[in-house]
């Protein structure tokens, strides 16, 4: 085995916080992917990357063409460049092929080196039938893609303080990591349906939370490997003290967690806690780990740590032998949708964590990131972040600043 250490930065500004360990392995796919702890991959450093791009619905298209100035600028800096693939997903995926995840996208998807998705989603598909919703199609994606772990940073920016809800000395310093499983629990679990009484007409939904140990383990793990890597504190959320389920995500977890001791340090709690939490005081948590339906929440509510989803990047990560799908954490915000009012830097944000995690371009990473940093030091706001003082520009003008901004980074 070959190991390749690859320092691992998880959002704008941040100092070294982790460096992450991969094997190489003799049988890996096409593209030379490395491994480490069933969830990290990358591939093998090179001067051109396939990279299939999913802009999806409202806003995905804007703050897609936004990022590939800065994204095609710093590739050049570094001296290699992308070949983007465009594939469709969601409901743009429903109107021209009546299907939210066609094949013909994971086709694409699954001979890429990586994947950068947008959003999907809004009120035109609402009132579909559940396997008609665009959302249907996230789903499908990350179940066929085994992408399981997601990884959520919420770090607080020194710049965007005041565009919090909350008190600057409750959020100074916040540094959160929501490491969410993502293939599980109550999203996938059967039976689910929606069924009517044929005597009382009375109808009825259900869904089913399910996991199964080796699920609950292997995102344990990544957890466990991340939090040890920063500051060596894990909380697990639950709700064990109701949802059988939750029993044994909590017993799973300690025993997992016995591996780690001393380096990792385990608390557990309850959801309706931790989101209070959250609010009240979010500086006592560094990594956090929980199922699919919570972690959906929490890491919502930490964006507002921050002051704004539009500044929140994702990875989603799991399978070994195919590629991540970056994104950012919102949604697809049908309301601004080709009014050139959107974020696009938890989309570029994306971008950067695809260039660390999956492409084997740290150096390039930190540029991309350095040059957001530059353009909020400069004052420049989109109107979701606007502050004071600042000046507001569209979506496609942030975009330009940060290719400004990368090209002129030394």
């Amino acid at each position: 085995k070959m190991i390749c250490k690859l320092e691992a930065l998880l959002l704008i500004s941040v100092p070294i916080l982790n460096v992450f360990t991969f094997t190489l392995k003799s049988s890996v796919h096409h593209a030379n992917r490395i491994r480490n702890s069933g969830v990290y991959m990358t591939v093998a450093k090179k001067s051109d990357y396939v990279v299939t791009l999913l802009p999806g619905d409202g806003i995905g298209p804007e703050i897609i063409a936004a990022t590939l100035p800065s994204l095609n600028a710093v590739a050049n800096k570094h001296g290699f460049k992308f070949t983007f693939r465009e594939a469709d997903i969601g409901g743009i995926a429903l109107d021209k092929f009546n299907d939210p995840f066609p094949e013909n996208t994971y086709e694409l998807c699954k001979t890429s080196d990586s994947v950068l998705l947008a959003s999907i989603g809004g009120y035109k598909w609402d009132s579909n039938p559940r396997h008609l919703r665009p959302e249907t199609g996230l789903l499908a994606m990350r179940k066929k893609m085994g992408l399981f772990a997601n990884l959520r940073p919420a770090k607080v920016i020194p710049q965007l303080m005041d565009a919090s809800s909350l008190k600057k000395e409750v959020i100074e310093g916040v540094d959160i990591m929501v490491v969410r499983e993502l293939t599980g629990g109550i999203y996938f679990g059967t039976p689910k349906g929606i069924e009517t009484d044929p005597v009382t007409g009375v109808r009825k939904g259900f869904s089913t939370g399910v996991y199964t140990d080796i699920e609950i383990e292997r995102i344990a793990k990544v957890a466990l490997d991340t939090a040890a890597k920063r500051k060596g504190k894990l909380c697990s959320v639950d709700k064990a003290n109701v949802l059988d389920v939750s029993q044994l995500w909590r017993e799973v977890v300690i025993k997992t967690a016995a591996e780690y001791k001393p380096s990792v340090e385990l608390s557990h709690m309850y959801i309706d806690n931790c989101a209070m939490q959250l609010i009240r005081y979010p500086k006592q948590f560094d990594t956090i780990v929980c199922g699919n339906m919570f972690g959906d929440i929490l890491s919502d509510e930490a964006s507002m740590l921050v002051g704004s989803l539009g500044m929140l990047p994702s990875a989603s990560l799991g399978d070994p032998s195919g590629p991540g799908v970056f994104e950012p954490c919102h949604g697809s915000a049908p309301d601004i949708a080709g009014q050139d009012k959107a974020n696009p830097l938890a989309q570029i944000l994306s971008a950067a964590m695809m260039l660390r995690y999956d492409l084997s371009q740290p150096e390039a990473a930190d540029d991309l990131e350095a040059a957001v940093e530059v353009v909020l030091d400069k004052g420049l706001r989109t109107g979701d972040i606007m502050q004071p003082g600042c000046t507001q520009v569209g979506c496609k003008q942030m975009g330009i600043e940060v290719e400004k901004a990368v090209m002129g980074l030394k």
